[in-house]
């Protein structure tokens, strides 16, 4: 029994002898080939060599996890802070800018009981007047207006009757007399309208500052 065991051994250790030498027969092979062939790897020249930038990247930091009623705070302290503005600009979106030059003196407020005339009140005959010679004057000017611009018709309707006129005599004479007459207003201008300032220049006056106050 024991040669039986023995001599089976021996047999399976001679083909397992055998096929490891078939296995390593072919791969000697395949290295073989692998250094007869080509070689088909991409080359690049050295000039393609470079450095990657450093980029110092870091992990990104994990987020907290906050407490959902600390979250909602922050929302309604953002929301209440947002609508105290809005009532803010609603409270002055009526007020406009104050302009200085418009502004009354303090001054002038404290004198204002010294620069009031004490005058005697005006009569309904005198009121009565006033009125009546401000309609008659009114009358007057309104007469006035329509005469002026009745000449200026008969004027315009003139001076058409004649261009036309003119033109069935002949066109050159009327395109010379529709030309416009420079000599009407004899206005000469030289240089430019604008010029730039003078370098170094001592204002007699002094300068000019601006302080008028900026509301943005």
């Amino acid at each position: 029994m024991f040669g039986k065991l023995c001599q089976t051994n021996t047999v399976h250790f001679n083909k397992f002898v055998t096929k490891l030498k078939v296995i390593m027969m072919s791969l000697l092979q395949g290295f073989c080939r692998l250094a007869l062939q080509n070689s088909t790897i991409f080359r690049q020249p050295k000039a393609w060599i470079h450095c990657s930038p450093i980029l110092c990247a870091e992990p990104l930091k994990k987020k907290k996890k906050l407490d959902p009623q600390i979250i909602k705070q922050r929302e309604d302290r953002r929301k209440r802070k947002l609508e105290k503005q809005i009532r803010r600009l609603e409270k002055n979106a009526r007020q406009l800018k104050p302009v200085e030059e418009l502004e009354v003196p303090l001054e002038l407020i404290d004198q204002k009981e010294q620069r009031v005339r004490d005058l005697p009140p005006i009569s309904a005959e005198e009121v009565e007047r006033r009125y009546d010679l401000n309609k008659r004057w009114t009358r007057y000017k309104h007469e006035q207006k329509m005469l002026d611009l009745q000449i200026m018709d008969r004027l315009m309707l003139s001076q058409q009757k004649a261009l036309d006129e003119l033109r069935l005599e002949s066109e050159e004479l009327y395109q010379e007399a529709i030309q416009p007459d420079v000599s009407l207003l004899p206005v000469r201008v030289k240089g430019p309208v604008a010029t730039p300032p003078i370098e170094g220049y001592n204002s007699p006056d002094g300068d000019y500052l601006l302080d008028a106050k900026k509301w943005d």
